[in-house]
């Protein structure tokens, strides 16, 4: 079997950890194609490895295009308050930073989901565009094309609009399969002098806080710093920003620029440093961020399996695309975890991918409430335990997997 190459510089990877057969983690059936054998039995191999060369941490394995979520979509920024005032402040900072006083200035953002950014900066009277090619159409006023950015869709909207001062994107470069493809296209659409700022989950967070459950289909790469600098010099360009963000698990905002045309801030070279003493991606860190992978995957199951024998009732909170990886790689099923509440409405009476869990709506975790509530949007455990405070306080207990299994 031919060994797995960087999707970017074609070298051999190094598989680091592998959490078996998964299906796709937006894949969710309804009852009777469930019954039918049908609605999520396409499985890949969900398994991560680092490239020896540029140290871009990806996954192995792919979901065949046609089964990938891009018509329909069911994330939505807005779905979170904490969410939507981060877009808010960010779509802000790059009005003061980057487009006020620019003349005509032009904003992309690349994947807008239902357009918390763009609809700031049209509310600033600044030009935008989206590139969203998913089919999901509450984008609140934002311009939208609805297409991959390529070199020649670049190319058509240069042509309409001029080039861009600023593109953004938010968790969705580590999605795109064609990183080269995306690169010709800011080639196409950057103003000589224009930034592309981005943000994802940082895989520095992800082994730190053992969150295995940021594997999935719909993320292909893990960023670092050092991957995003050699990411961004293959392609002419160049790292000149990286900030830290709280949001989802943590994350790296990275500003790049064309090459020569800035000066790097010196967080930059901060936390390449702090990368590379860290041994971010060395072979005996990954291997022991699977082994803790693996404790966790044994204690989640023995507290579940043991509040079953003591006759205590468990319920999901939140039908992520997270979960998907969770109840898979761990074996989770109707019988330890009956149902999930979720606050999507697309999700209710169905199931979820793979373990085939029932998704209810958010009245019914009330109805009544259980004994203990498995929370798989740990990323927003703040705001989801402030709103569900009665929980607690009837008596309720939250259990989390991250950084390890525990009971609150």
């Amino acid at each position: 079997m031919t060994p797995p190459t960087c999707r970017v510089c074609g070298t051999p990877l190094r598989t680091f950890l592998d959490l078996g057969d998964h299906p796709p983690s937006s894949a969710f059936p309804t009852p009777a194609e469930a019954l039918a054998g049908a609605g999520d039995t396409v499985r890949y191999r969900l398994a991560a490895g680092a490239c020896e060369r540029c140290a871009l941490v990806q996954l192995t394995g792919d979901v065949p295009h046609e089964h990938r979520p891009y018509a329909g979509y069911p994330y939505h920024s807005s779905g979170s308050s904490v969410m939507r005032e981060h877009f808010r402040r960010t779509a802000r900072r790059l009005l003061r930073t980057e487009l006020h006083g620019k003349g005509d200035a032009f904003a992309v953002e690349i994947g807008c989901t239902d357009g918390v950014v763009l609809r700031t900066v049209a509310e600033a009277g600044v030009r935008h565009l989206a590139f969203e090619p998913s089919g999901y159409s509450g984008y609140h006023g934002a311009r939208v094309h609805r297409a991959f950015l390529t070199a020649d869709s670049a190319r058509e909207a240069v042509a309409a609009e001029g080039r861009a001062r600023v593109v953004y994107a938010a968790n969705t470069v580590c999605d795109i399969a064609d990183l080269p493809g995306l690169f010709a296209g800011l080639d196409e659409l950057l103003a000589a002098d224009g930034v592309f700022v981005f943000e994802d989950p940082y895989f520095g967070e992800i082994v730190r806080r053992t969150a295995f459950d940021q594997f999935y289909d719909e993320h292909r790469y893990y960023f670092t710093a050092t991957s995003v600098r050699a990411l961004a010099e293959r392609f002419g360009f160049r790292l000149v920003g990286v900030e830290r963000l709280p949001v989802h698990g943590g994350q790296l905002r990275y500003t790049l620029a064309r090459a020569g045309r800035r000066t790097p801030a010196p967080a930059v070279a901060g936390i390449l440093a702090e990368e590379e003493a860290g041994g971010l991606t060395d072979p005996a860190a990954l291997a022991a961020f699977a082994g803790r992978v693996d404790r966790v995957r044994s204690d989640l199951v023995a507290l579940l399996e043991g509040l079953r024998a003591a006759d205590r009732t468990v319920a999901g909170y939140a039908a992520t695309a997270k979960s998907c990886t969770v109840t898979t790689y761990c074996g989770l099923g109707p019988s330890l975890v009956p149902y999930i509440c979720d606050s999507t409405p697309a999700k209710h009476g169905r199931l979820t991918p793979g373990a085939r869990i029932p998704v209810r709506p958010p009245a019914a975790f009330a109805a009544p409430y259980p004994d203990y509530a498995l929370l798989f949007a740990w990323n927003h455990a703040d705001e989801i335990m402030a709103k569900e405070r009665a929980f607690r306080d009837g008596g309720g207990r939250w259990i989390l997997y991250v950084p390890e299994v525990h009971v609150v």
